[in-house]
């Protein structure tokens, strides 16, 4: 046992990679007294950076519009960089689909209220996110498409 390296979870460090605002209709959009129709588009990347140095990326994309027109377009990309050693393939998935994010995410939130007011808008605050429960969906759906691939071929015979 005194063989086994102790594993190994810290942030190095959380940082905003990329934002950036658009309001490519105003200033006649701001005059219109229609309520906005808001669309919030998440996503979550994990790449390796060195020799037990990860990446986490949460990209958050929020799109108000009014008709067909956009009033804003907010894209944020925050990300963590980790340093995770001495785990396994099966304890590193939940670790880069659950655990990074949800460490990340919430400077994610914030910053994204923070443009948008900043723009001269009420915030919009994303929700609250069940990383562990999105994570287990994805895995399922995963899992279903893996079974569906192999029945597939069986059922061709």
């Amino acid at each position: 046992m005194a063989d086994t390296p102790e594993p190994v979870f810290q942030i190095q460090r959380i940082y905003l990679k990329e934002s950036s605002l658009e309001q490519p209709n105003s200033p006649a959009i701001l005059l219109e007294q229609e309520q906005p129709t808001v669309d919030i588009q998440l996503g979550i990347n994990a790449s390796p950076v060195a020799e037990g140095i990860f990446e986490v990326t949460v990209t958050g994309t929020v799109q108000a519009k009014i008709k067909d027109k956009t009033v804003f377009l907010v894209e944020l990309k925050q990300a963590g960089i980790f340093e995770i050693r001495n785990l396994s393939d099966e304890q590193m998935a939940p670790i880069m689909g659950i655990a990074c994010p949800q460490i990340v995410y919430p400077y994610l939130r914030g910053n994204v209220a923070d443009l948008i007011q900043r723009a001269g808008f009420p915030p919009v605050h994303l929700a609250e996110i069940n990383f562990q429960a999105m994570f287990e969906q994805q895995q399922a759906q995963q899992a279903q498409a893996a079974a569906a691939g192999d029945a597939q071929p069986a059922t061709l015979n």
